[in-house]
């Protein structure tokens, strides 16, 4: 098989792009970068070289639709999505070996700590489903992260070194084939700007029988979150729920879809009030208001896509 083109999609990413970039080109990978309009110079600090192409937007098009236009504009059969804040250790040649005949639609690597300490919990995880998501948004993952539920969810009951099919792996690194891009027909660009789509991706690829092989000799340092971080706070629990309400309705079952709707109804209202992020009373009321418009819309939709919530019109002013 080609060896396949890496993909970067950055938004205020000048901390660690370049080092990333360079990472791959030790690898002699190709690479496209999909900048979406960052305004700290990011575009500037990517490596000049002819194995390197930048598209740089004027607009955000959040992370599937800068996904979706590198792979229209650049066609090849495999694509290495990384997250900028990576760096690869090692040859990928497991990775692509794992996808050679067939075996598999896609591959992923172990994470690490920049310490060398593998990121379990984080490298793959199972599918969401309801329970899991209302314990994340109650709270209780962070308060008692040991539960069973949360175990289960970031697969901490697995050996993380174990090469072994999983069902969610991180996007932060994911391989994957040009024709399982197009017969699912691409990320969706509903979770804008981000969070789930990787999720949804992986959804869609096992439902139609795809599989993802976790390959743990292949390692990759990553530092983690810089981007979502630069979304201020009130902005980032509006993206957050309204991505999640937008997987529940696509992916679950009524029943299972409204007790996670009104759980969400219920659970954010002390969780935004009490947050800290130097927004207003107002502000934060706005944001429960907004939250709860997609919570509803939730809890009736019947999972089309059209309906659902989450979304770069839902509500003006996204990053």
């Amino acid at each position: 098989m080609t060896p396949p083109t890496a993909l970067f999609v950055t938004y205020n990413s000048a901390e660690f792009i370049g080092a990333a970039v360079e990472s791959c080109l030790r690898q002699h990978l190709p690479v496209v970068v999909v900048d979406n309009a960052s305004t700290d110079g990011t575009t500037a600090v990517i490596p000049k070289d002819p194995n390197v192409r930048v598209i740089a937007n004027s607009q955000n098009l959040g992370f599937a639709g800068a996904v979706n236009q590198a792979v229209r504009e650049h066609p090849t059969e495999l694509y290495l999505l990384l997250n900028p804040d990576i760096q690869l250790q090692n040859a990928i040649g497991p990775l692509v070996d794992a996808l050679g005949a067939n075996r598999h639609n896609a591959a992923t690597a172990l994470l690490t700590n920049p310490d060398g300490t593998p990121q379990k919990g984080f490298s793959f995880r199972r599918f969401p489903t309801a329970v899991t998501l209302a314990f994340e948004v109650l709270g209780i993952n962070r308060i008692w992260p040991g539960n069973p539920v949360n175990r289960w969810y970031r697969c901490l009951d697995v050996d993380p070194l174990q090469p072994q099919v999983v069902e969610q792996p991180a996007g932060a690194c994911f391989l994957f084939r040009r024709v399982d891009w197009e017969r699912l027909g691409g990320f969706d660009e509903g979770f804008y700007p981000v969070w789930f789509e990787d999720v949804d991706f992986c959804r869609r690829l096992s439902s139609a029988g795809g599989t993802i092989w976790f390959c743990p000799s292949v390692r990759v340092v990553h530092f983690g979150g810089h981007s979502v971080q630069k979304i201020d706070l009130g902005c980032r629990q509006r993206v957050w729920y309204g991505s999640l309400l937008r997987y529940a309705a696509k992916h679950f079952r009524p029943l299972s879809r409204r007790i996670l709707a009104a759980t969400v109804s219920l659970a954010v209202v002390p969780r935004i009030l009490i947050s800290r992020g130097g927004e207003s009373v107002q502000s934060k009321i706005q944001s429960i208001k907004y939250i709860w418009r997609l919570a509803w819309r939730c809890f009736q939709t019947g999972g089309s896509t059209e309906d659902t919530p989450g979304g770069k019109h839902d509500e003006p002013g996204m990053p």
